[in-house]
């Protein structure tokens, strides 16, 4: 069971021995750190579960450390201050197992994986600074699990929450979760991004999410929005209420400002009663809105999506339909694009004509932009429902001066 969920702001001026007099800057953060740690420390937690924006994040999973010990200190900030802590490594065993029943993607980072591709085998700051004010409220040895978040879908990562509510459950531990993250870097011109104006709106609009109690409407939080704002938190606090799914859940804001621009979020939440589970109507609604979306294709990206499709399930080029024989009549260059919640997955195209009509040009792209792509793995047959498409098809060339560009 989850046993409580904290999200935790994680500058690390908010330690002592770093911030220094810059502390009076954030007394309000210390404070609601202190408090929060009390708290979490009294539901006493056989496991403690973090989700950091700052380890290894990838595109397209989530990733957890799979060392036995666990081990990060301060040295990037100037301090040698450091901890470590055991790997609940039945846990993690669990938990990827569960994603995998989910369709979820999600690694364990071992060793040697983590040496052959130069990334990150310690605590980040993201961890280092909650379990910090945890271990100073008298946190006991228990084990931990660091887990980094991903740019996946907000469906799927608020999945990857009742992943973890149901490893717990199996595994008869009681959990706390620990959604490590900033609000908007935007709120003034002298933070580290320029002011935009959807940075206190976003911030706002999270501390009424969770004094409501209404995750489904962090889920649905436009992303236009959570971009303007520059966040770090929201992948985080998503899995965290995920985790929460089924039940009603008490919140407390313990603190929030934002005096160097960034906005600092520190709150605990505590679930109360059971409630019927959202996810399996989110799921309704995520299929609903893309046989929606589907059913407004042109010609053109339906054909784009029926040959990869076709590709990567069967293994085979789909057959052109005959409501589609019009695209035999033309010749032209086209380029095919993919985007994964808005972000792109895969783009290839040709300037002009390289097959003998536009049928085979859209299904040649097609097929590249999804397998092809240097820049990207290829798609898996899970990513498929999740992909938006578009095609766009060239004119003849047009000579232009430099004055023209």
């Amino acid at each position: 069971m989850i046993g409580y969920a904290a999200l935790s702001p994680h500058p690390p001026l908010i330690i002592p021995v770093i911030g220094g007099s810059s502390l009076e800057d954030v007394k309000a953060t210390v404070s609601g750190m202190k408090e929060m740690a009390r708290e979490l420390v009294d539901s006493k937690p056989d496991s403690l579960v973090f989700l950091t924006p700052h380890g290894n994040v990838f595109a397209d999973c989530l990733s957890a450390l799979s060392e036995e010990e666990l081990q990060g200190d301060f040295r990037n900030f100037g301090s040698k201050l450091g901890t470590s802590r055991r790997n609940d490594k039945v846990l993690l065993d669990e938990i990827e197992t569960g994603a995998r029943k989910a369709g979820i993607s999600f690694i364990t980072l071992s060793a040697e994986t983590l040496r052959l591709h130069h990334l990150n085998p310690r605590l980040d700051h993201g961890i280092l600074v909650p379990l910090h004010y945890l271990e100073e409220a008298g946190l006991p040895q228990i084990p931990i699990l660091a887990i980094s978040v991903g740019f996946l879908s907000p469906l799927e990562l608020y999945t990857f929450g009742v992943v973890i509510r149901d490893a717990a459950l199996a595994q008869g531990k009681k959990l706390a979760v620990v959604a490590s993250g900033d609000m908007s870097h935007r709120l003034k011109n002298e933070g580290p991004y320029d002011y935009h104006p959807d940075g206190a709106v976003f911030d706002q609009q999270v501390q009424q999410i969770l004094r409501a109690g209404d995750s489904e409407a962090l889920i649905k939080m436009p992303e236009k929005l959570r971009n303007n704002a520059g966040e770090c938190g929201y992948a985080s606090l998503l899995i965290a209420l995920g985790s929460l799914d089924g039940s009603i859940y008490e919140s407390k804001i313990f603190s929030y400002e934002g005096p160097f621009g960034v906005g600092y979020l520190c709150a605990g939440l505590r679930p109360k009663a059971s409630t019927p589970s959202r996810l399996e109507k989110l799921v309704k609604e995520r299929k609903e809105s893309i046989n929606t979306s589907r059913n407004e294709e042109s010609t053109p990206v339906r054909w784009a999506r029926m040959i990869l499709e076709s590709y990567i399930r069967e293994g085979k080029r789909a057959k052109l339909p005959p409501e589609m024989e019009e695209l035999r009549q033309q010749r032209a260059g086209a380029f095919v694009s993919l985007k994964k919640n808005g972000q792109l997955r895969g783009c290839i195209g040709t300037i002009a004509p390289s097959y003998g009509d536009l049928a085979d040009e859209i299904a040649g792209n097609a097929i590249s932009a999804g397998t092809a792509d240097p820049r990207f793995l290829p798609v898996d047959e899970n990513e498929l429902d999740d992909l938006v498409y578009s095609v766009d098809i060239l004119g003849d060339a047009e000579a232009c001066r430099i004055e023209d560009l």
